[in-house]
């Protein structure tokens, strides 16, 4: 069959397309996937709609005085006596006089509490000190093998570590924006254009600052760089660019692909502690140039023999593609490299082997914490939410603070090799 003809080639899809049921019209397979998309599109609109009305807009739950003192890292009865001799920001008094504060809030006490000084002024207010040579962290998460728990894995290390005092960007480096939908936007509708992080590594005169692209998120201290189908364009520009400057009609002055998105992040370094970078599931040029950005990398790993060979291939390749670039110049020095096992069924024996076999050829670059496999995380992904946003009575407890546990422990061991990077004890 010709290309003409595939092109031409019809299916009947259902009327309801048109809006009207009772009748079914064959149309073109290109406009048929657009109208499922569409009517898909308009469906997940209007679900935003009902989920977080009236603006549409997702919003934080409020945290309980003893969530709050143990963000914090002091007494339920401390945080009390504070509200009291009214230091601080005072919190909502709810129903049977428990005390509500909003997570702003929160970082507001933990501004009050550093104001003061001393030793414990850092555990407080965890923000990294130049002065000291404490560096901007970004955090490149990875695994070509769809299914690994990555984008889950870059959402929920970016809130732990927002709802910890830092001050976090998340960066959505994959097209297909699934970091993006779970903090509230809807790409086809939210975004207009040139304002994913392609906006500002693109090649041509329509870059823009960075800080011009970077969006506020409704956790306080976690900012957002969304992503969406433009990113791809990346993909398909850096080969002419590389071409052009192979047969100099590209001047040598322009940047290199892999040099674009740290040059592009090191214009907003003093205003964050951690980005956390949620990668697309392919090695392309985008996942190379977030590589040659990153600090750390973590790779996410499913413990399951097909997405362990997978990785396999995955290492030989990006081993293969960094080469090259540090050839070129390319700098390429990681504070750690950890593997993170993903969606772990701890009762499940063949699992309970591979996790074991790769801690045997790994050692410590295998996290002591896994992410367990957990009924919550689906559960919660219904609304568009993590485990952290949603409540624990919206679950079997059991359930829930399984999940939760396996999460704050991965994400607390991530927080650690930061500190440890920092030369700060943790």
């Amino acid at each position: 069959m010709t290309i003409m003809n595939t092109a031409q080639t019809h299916r009947t899809v259902d009327a309801q397309l048109q809006g009207d049921s009772s009748l079914s019209v064959a149309l073109p397979a290109d406009r048929a996937i657009a109208a499922d998309a569409e009517m898909l599109s308009a469906q997940l609109q209007a679900m935003r709609n009902r989920l977080f009305p009236p603006t549409a807009q997702k919003t934080l739950r409020k945290f309980t005085s003893g969530e709050a003192a143990k963000l914090i890292g002091v007494s339920d009865g401390y945080l009390r006596q504070l509200s009291i001799a009214g230091e601080g920001p005072q919190p909502e008094t709810g129903s049977g006089g428990r005390r509500l504060y909003t997570l702003a809030e929160i970082n507001a006490l933990r501004r009050h509490l550093a104001e003061a000084g001393g030793a414990k002024a850092k555990t407080y207010l965890p923000h990294r000190d130049p002065g000291a040579n404490e560096h901007m962290q970004v955090i490149a998460v990875t695994n070509f093998k769809g299914g690994s728990g990555k984008t889950t894995t870059s959402a929920h290390l970016a809130q732990h570590l927002a709802m910890a005092g830092f001050r976090v960007l998340a960066v959505d480096l994959d097209p297909q924006a699934s970091m993006s939908a779970l903090f509230g936007y809807q790409p086809e509708l939210d975004l207009t254009g040139n304002d994913t992080l392609y906006g500002a590594i693109r090649y041509d005169g329509e870059r823009r600052l960075l800080r011009d692209i970077i969006c506020k998120t409704y956790f306080d201290g976690l900012d957002l760089i969304p992503g969406n189908l433009e990113l791809q364009e990346f993909e398909h520009t850096t080969p002419q660019m590389l071409a052009d400057r192979q047969h100099g009609t590209q001047s040598v002055e322009q940047q290199l692909f892999f040099a674009r998105v740290q040059a592009a992040l090191d214009t907003v370094s003093d205003d964050y502690d951690v980005v956390v970078i949620d990668c697309p599931p392919q090695l392309g040029f985008l996942t190379l140039s977030a590589l040659c950005a990153a600090t750390s990398v973590l790779v996410t790993v499913h413990p399951q023999m097909l997405d362990v060979a997978s990785m396999s291939q995955f290492l030989f390749m990006t081993a293969d593609l960094l080469a090259v670039v540090r050839e070129a110049g390319g700098e390429l020095n990681f504070d750690f490299m950890r593997y993170l096992i993903t969606r772990f069924e701890p009762n499940d024996a063949p699992q309970q082997q591979i996790a074991g076999f790769l801690r045997s050829l790994f050692g410590e670059r295998v996290l002591t914490n896994s992410v367990v496999k957990s009924t919550a995380f689906s559960d919660a992904g219904l609304t568009k939410q993590t485990l952290y946003e949603v409540s624990r009575d919206s679950f079997t407890r059991a359930t829930y603070d399984r999940a939760f546990e396996s999460l704050t422990s991965v994400n607390s061991e991530i927080q650690g090799l930061i500190f440890r990077a920092w030369n700060r004890p943790g």
